[in-house]
């Protein structure tokens, strides 16, 4: 018999972990459910395996998927910071516990952030597009200087915290919305909603997605931004109504956006954003660089022992 069957299993949603969540990860037995697996594959996996921990990359985890465990699963562990795509309400009902990688690709996303901000201030893909077809727009063009700009930051966490640093490196006004933020670092203000929105030339989005904010960018909120202001989202694609988004950026209300996350992922294709050339697209890859995929892995992993743990001393 393979020892490997003695071993509790832990179910990736995805192809692959850093080989350094894997060392820590070595008492389990690591099943990958591929990197697009449907709610049916995670049934059919977690039906045969009885998995007693789940990291999920790719997908989401509701009830339906935690029943096929039959009772074993303890931890799902999102190898990242959105815990959104997994059903909590379900996973607290049945006992399991829910963790995030908190702040383990906060660089990343930060970094990522400020390039979409760049990108779309100084239009670096329509200027590129344009040289590559011939043109010269040398004499018709003008980046907007951030200096002595105003960003908002709506969320004041990891990720937000880095921007602001960043900003007020590029002396820029801070201003920030986050309900949950007791302080705020030097340079920053906290304000309300409404007064981010009127005040900011740039408002980039550094929040988790909840009921309570689905789509809290609207025609009715856009309607309060500066008449050409930037938006750039880096967090979850449901805080935007991407209708009411493409007309702003259609009547020119927002000069540009950047755009990391869409309220259907993969984007589809055809879309709405796709021809619209001051909005700058990518695809949900902020948080991955080379060093957030170890840290993301390895804060997955770790959430996953201690959990496992805590329930090994507890039958003991």
């Amino acid at each position: 018999m393979n020892a490997s069957t003695h071993k509790p299993v832990l179910i990736v949603t995805g192809n692959d972990l850093a080989p350094e969540a894997l060392e820590m990860l070595r008492d389990f037995e690591i099943v990958y459910a591929g990197r697009t697996p449907t709610e049916s594959d995670l049934v059919t996996l977690c039906s045969a395996h009885k998995p007693t921990a789940i990291i999920v990359r790719y997908g989401k985890i509701n009830a339906r998927v935690m029943d096929a465990c039959g009772g074993q699963l303890q931890v799902i562990s999102k190898h990242g910071s959105g815990i959104d795509v997994i059903d909590q309400s379900a996973a607290a009902e049945r006992g399991i516990a829910v963790r995030a990688a908190a702040g383990a690709n906060a660089a990343a996303v930060a970094e990522h952030t400020w390039a979409l901000i760049l990108a779309c201030a100084n239009s670096v893909p329509q200027l590129d597009g344009r040289m590559r077809a011939g043109h010269w727009d040398k004499s018709t063009h003008k980046s907007l200087e951030l200096a002595g700009r105003t960003i908002g930051l709506v969320g004041l966490g990891a990720i937000g915290r880095r921007v602001a640093a960043a900003a007020s490196a590029f002396d820029m006004r801070v201003l920030a919305h986050d309900p949950y933020a007791k302080e705020a670092p030097d340079g920053v203000s906290l304000v309300g909603l409404d007064d981010l929105f009127a005040s900011a030339d740039i408002v980039s989005l550094h929040c988790p997605l909840t009921d309570e904010n689905r789509q809290m960018i609207n025609a009715a909120t856009l309607a309060r931004f500066k008449r050409g202001a930037i938006l750039v989202n880096t967090a979850r694609g449901g805080l935007i109504d991407e209708v009411a988004l493409a007309a702003a950026l259609s009547n020119g209300q927002l000069l540009a956006a950047g755009l990391d996350s869409f309220d259907v992922e993969p984007m589809p294709s055809p879309h709405v954003f796709q021809g619209l050339s001051n909005a700058i697209l990518s695809p949900h890859i902020g948080g991955v660089s080379d060093a957030a995929y170890v840290n993301m892995g390895k804060g997955a992993a770790a959430n996953v022992l201690a959990v496992v743990d805590s329930h090994a001393h507890s039958a003991a």
